[in-house]
């Protein structure tokens, strides 16, 4: 591997978050972070991934006080790098009969050391991306049927800037031949906004009422970053209560997209600081979407049957 291909993700990547950094920072101080005030959503239920600290917690907190049933993944013992444990968490929950109005796919590993899941993915892919591709699906059928023409069921995956320097390699989506962890970790979180546009478009052509969005909650001080570089953990101790954005304050976009009475019907969007905004003009390839879909069907061992697993 040379030292251009191991020191170039790791710039575009931090470069994208100086970027990211910067745009939250004027956010912050023209306009703020708040949470709108949203209606009850009582009798509404919720699952969100990662749930147990960082921005999945708030999301949850959130979401609970405004009366919906909330289930954290984690708290059912669902292990988003193993196929076997994704699928036990659905048998799980299909067997206690609830609707099922809001996904969050909020739950993610950034920059680790190359390693595997016990299924043998790379484990940022595996984990981002592979796991919540997989816990989709699977729900599908149930959001299908609790979403309604006047309340579409949601999904919402929490994706990030640092997208917009993220690079597909469709012959190596495990990052086998070149691995680094920034750029495995922006390949991450690229396929999650591929995945989202052609969930949205396999939707709406199916006719559910079910929507998919995504959403980037910005640079947040969460503990994701135990991994970077140190000089990244040096700066990020001695700045975080300028430039990083609370967990409350990343989680705003999340419960934004799952609530918002002017996003119902609403899908295929790439949401920050509560708008619609451009993602990279890659995420738009729909012969990518396809393909990654296609393949990603392959990996976790269910039928790429797009007609009629989508339709209604």
């Amino acid at each position: 591997m040379s030292l251009l291909s191991t020191v170039l993700p790791a710039f575009k990547v931090y470069y994208a978050a100086v970027i990211v950094i910067l745009s939250q920072l004027y956010q912050r101080c023209r306009y703020g972070f708040s949470l709108p005030d949203f209606s009850s959503q009582h009798g509404c239920v919720a699952i969100v991934t990662g749930g147990l600290c960082g921005i999945g917690f708030s999301t949850a907190k959130h979401l609970a006080k405004l009366g919906m049933h909330v289930i954290i993944v984690e708290f059912l013992f669902c292990n988003l790098a193993s196929i076997k444990s994704i699928r036990q968490f659905v048998k799980d929950f299909k067997a206690r009969n609830y609707p099922l109005h809001v996904l969050i796919n909020n739950a993610g590993v950034m920059m680790v050391p190359q390693r595997k899941t016990v299924d043998g993915f790379e484990e940022q892919f595996g984990v981002n991306y592979l796991g919540h591709f997989l816990l989709t699906n699977l729900l599908l059928d149930i959001l299908k049927k609790t979403g309604s023409p006047h309340h579409h069921a949601r999904v919402i995956t929490v994706s990030s800037g640092t997208h917009y320097v993220g690079e597909l390699n469709m012959d190596d989506l495990h990052s086998r031949s070149c691995y680094t962890p920034c750029g495995a970790y922006a390949q991450s979180k690229l396929a999650l906004v591929l995945f989202s546009y052609q969930l949205q478009h396999l939707l709406a052509a199916g006719g559910s009422h079910v929507t998919a969005n995504v959403v980037d909650p910005g640079v947040v001080n969460t503990n994701l970053y135990k991994h970077v570089f140190w000089l990244t953990k040096v700066v990020k101790k001695l700045t975080y209560w300028l430039l990083f954005k609370t967990p409350d304050e990343g989680a705003i976009t999340s419960i934004y997209a799952a609530v918002a009475p002017e996003l119902e019907g609403v899908g295929g969007c790439y949401l920050c600081h509560e708008k619609i905004i451009k993602s990279s003009s890659i995420t738009y390839d729909e012969d990518l979407q396809r393909k990654l879909w296609a393949e990603s069907c392959k990996m976790v061992g269910i039928p790429n049957l797009i007609n009629k697993v989508i339709s209604t």
